[in-house]
């Protein structure tokens, strides 16, 4: 009878540590996850369009100029992509300034902007691979 009750004793205490541990959660389980922007409201607008690789979604700076968010945004995926703003599209050698690093490739995403951006000059949203110097997609802001 003793060995009974300290084998239902393990079998509860196990079932309870089982219950904790499954129900935490670590941030290395949500590295992945999306990273949702907050909506606001848009001075600048325009939609992804596929240079070299399929990239599509909404690329939006908020009226402060402050935040550049991604909506319904997916490319593919390759070696060291960064997001950059660049004032010439048709020009290799055009000003940029880097965002860094791209945050994901299928989702929602925001980048903070350098203070006091002329939009008007970096009005080109552009996903570029740094080794291979190739424009993945782009999206033109419009005011709007």
């Amino acid at each position: 009878m003793i060995t009974f009750k300290k084998a239902i004793f393990k079998l509860v205490s196990l079932t309870l540590l089982v219950v904790l541990l499954s129900s935490c959660s670590s941030d290395v389980d949500n590295a992945n996850a999306t990273i949702t922007p907050t909506p606001t409201a848009s001075l600048y607008k325009g939609s992804f369009v596929s240079a070299v690789h399929p990239t599509s979604g909404i690329a939006a700076i908020n009226t402060d100029k402050t935040m550049l968010t991604f909506t319904s945004f997916m490319s593919d995926n390759g070696p060291n992509l960064d997001i950059y703003l660049v004032s010439d599209l048709s020009n290799v050698n055009a000003a940029f300034i880097n965002l860094g690093d791209i945050k994901g490739l299928n989702g929602s995403y925001s980048y903070d902007l350098p203070a006091n951006i002329d939009i008007t000059v970096y009005k080109h949203v552009v996903v570029w691979c740094s080794d291979f110097n190739v424009n993945f997609g782009y999206a033109t802001l419009v005011k709007q």
